[in-house]
């Protein structure tokens, strides 16, 4: 069985994440004050504090794309996943690498999807059609 992981990291308004996480994700609010939020993400805790949000540039290759460094996010089932991707379209995020089939037909075939939050924050998605897939090599 899989912990539940916590990460806490700056953001520079905290309405504008609450929008974001809770309306735009669907991740339930959880305790808060008033410099910082946490989120249910997916199973996982996040902590949103006021302060300067980590700065990234894309500069780690994975397969064919620049991808921001650092950056976090979450592994989902493919329905879950796709789910989420249709979300963030409806609700006009700009995607940083729009959702795509990466290493197709290999061990650890994945969906991937990066985007930032409005905080500047990058973000990847994975989705996978078996879980199991997540370690293949």
């Amino acid at each position: 069985m899989l912990m539940p992981f916590h990460f806490a990291y700056h953001v520079d308004d905290l309405e504008a994440a609450r929008a974001f996480y809770g309306g735009v994700m669907g991740c339930a609010e959880g305790r808060s004050t008033e410099s910082w939020v946490d989120f249910d993400f997916f199973g996982h805790q996040i902590s949103l504090h006021l302060g300067t949000p980590f700065a990234s540039a894309p500069t780690g290759k994975v397969g064919d794309h620049m991808v921001p460094m650092p950056h976090f996010g979450l592994v989902l089932d493919l329905a879950r996943f796709q789910a989420l991707a249709e979300r963030l379209r409806a609700a006009g995020v700009e995607f940083v690498i729009p959702p795509s089939l990466r290493f197709a037909g290999e061990p650890g075939e994945q969906w991937t999807m990066f985007f930032r939050d409005p905080s500047g924050n990058p973000i990847e998605v994975k989705g996978f059609a078996r879980i199991e897939q997540v370690f293949e090599s």
